[in-house]
């Protein structure tokens, strides 16, 4: 049958879902991630981005950058199966450690940037988780819904 037959497969559409799939897979992502950052204290800092200092701030503003993040990852990685998807996540985990957690968010607080130490540590560390279950997350809307 052709496209117009199934609305679903139309690339604009396929587009649209992949992105909606990958923003709610990073919400679940973040959400991990951000009980990480709780038990650090780390999200009043996180709220500091948009002039304040409240950890519930620093929530809804961890939530949001997480969801805009998943919306790329979900448009970017091509891959259906688990095990390629879950080392997708680990991959694209690491590279916004070093574009948010090493540069982004030190720059945009006045800090230095590039700075390891403990903290950065468990920043990766919770990168990495938000990658993992991200991808996790995505996996499961793909083959529940059937998308790619």
């Amino acid at each position: 049958m052709s496209t117009a037959a199934h609305p679903a497969h139309h690339p604009l559409q396929l587009a649209v879902a992949r992105g909606l799939y990958g923003a709610v897979a990073g919400i679940g992502g973040g959400i991990v991630f951000g009980i990480l950052m709780a038990v650090m204290g780390m999200l009043p800092m996180v709220a500091m981005l948009v002039g304040s200092d409240n950890a519930g701030v620093g929530v809804v503003v961890h939530l949001v950058i997480s969801a805009i993040l998943g919306v790329g990852f979900g448009l970017v990685a091509p891959f259906t199966q688990f095990w390629p998807l879950l080392g997708a996540g680990v991959v694209y985990g690491a590279i916004w450690w070093v574009l948010g957690g090493l540069l982004l968010m030190p720059a945009g607080l006045g800090m230095p940037v590039f700075q390891l130490g403990a903290m950065a540590m468990w920043s990766l560390l919770g990168h990495l988780l938000y990658g993992i279950v991200t991808a996790a997350v995505l996996y499961g809307f793909r083959h529940r819904v059937g998308h790619s």
